[in-house]
């Protein structure tokens, strides 16, 4: 069986629908008060999290019961099965509960310990991508592209929420901000949508978690760029949370030059 074979037209359809749900689940509950609770971690949790993230499960559960489920909200079900999705139910929940809209979902299904199908679902600007290994990653059905950049100096940036960085992690975005052409700050998943859409360059977090990066890999590769760790590794289901994406492979070169040698740390405070 050859890697694209893992991801097969079924789990692509499928994933779609549980996109599908989700967003249809915050369109019905979108005038709803958010009712708001602080987690251990001091990230922040709503109750349409934690509906979205129930239903998603129970689907998942109904049509693959043998497949393992890793999510934000709720203890992980066979993490180590072959097959696992992985769910956010809502990537950005700080901006949602403040009315920003850069909050989305995030599905992803992983086969052996890499994440193989992912999708990046914006339902505030309609936008939702879906990448699978094998495969052109599409924005709302229409193929994407990364764009091409040849340095640093010329590059558009992007990095989530500084405050999910380590201290001894923010050295590494304080060289990316010296040696970049622009900054953008904010956007969370959205970022890797835009990334893969050839409007920005360069991408740079800390702090994440599984399921805040799951699907950055299929979705960004798909388009032609390179998503990895600090160290250069590509993106697994045990990764640091330490992602470094790029458009262009000359970018994340002279980007890893410059981040390789921070020592990983936990962050601050989970990606909310």
């Amino acid at each position: 069986m050859t890697s694209a074979a893992l991801i097969e037209d079924k789990h692509v359809a499928f994933a779609v629908e549980l996109a599908d749900i989700a967003r249809a689940v915050l369109r019905e509950n979108r005038l709803a008060r958010v009712d708001v609770s602080v987690k251990a971690d001091r990230s922040l949790v709503t109750a349409m999290d934690i509906l979205i993230e129930d239903r998603l499960r129970g689907m998942i559960s109904a049509r693959y019961p043998s497949h393992g489920i890793i999510g934000e909200e709720r203890d992980w079900v066979r993490p180590g099965s072959e097959h696992v999705w992985v769910l956010d139910p809502i990537d950005g929940t700080t901006a949602f509960i403040a009315g920003m809209p850069v909050y989305g979902t995030l599905i992803a299904l992983a086969v052996g310990g890499v994440p193989r199908l992912g999708i990046i679902d914006i339902p505030a600007i309609d936008s939702r991508w879906i990448g699978a290994e094998g495969r052109r990653t599409t924005r709302n059905g229409q193929e994407v592209s990364v764009r091409s950049c040849p340095s640093l100096a010329e590059a558009i940036m992007t990095n989530s929420n500084q405050d999910y960085l380590a201290q001894n992690e923010r050295p590494a975005l304080d060289r990316l901000r010296a040696a970049t052409s622009a900054r953008v700050y904010g956007g969370a998943s959205l970022n890797y949508g835009l990334l893969a859409d050839g409007r920005t360059d360069l991408a740079l977090d800390g702090g994440q978690k599984v399921f805040d990066f799951a699907p950055f890999r299929p979705i960004v590769e798909g388009a032609g760029g390179i998503v990895t760790d600090w160290a250069g590794a590509p993106l697994t289901l045990e990764s640091s949370g330490q992602l470094l994406g790029a458009g262009d492979a000359r970018v994340h070169a002279q980007a890893l030059d410059l981040v390789k040698d921070m020592k990983s740390g936990s962050a601050v405070s989970a990606n909310a």
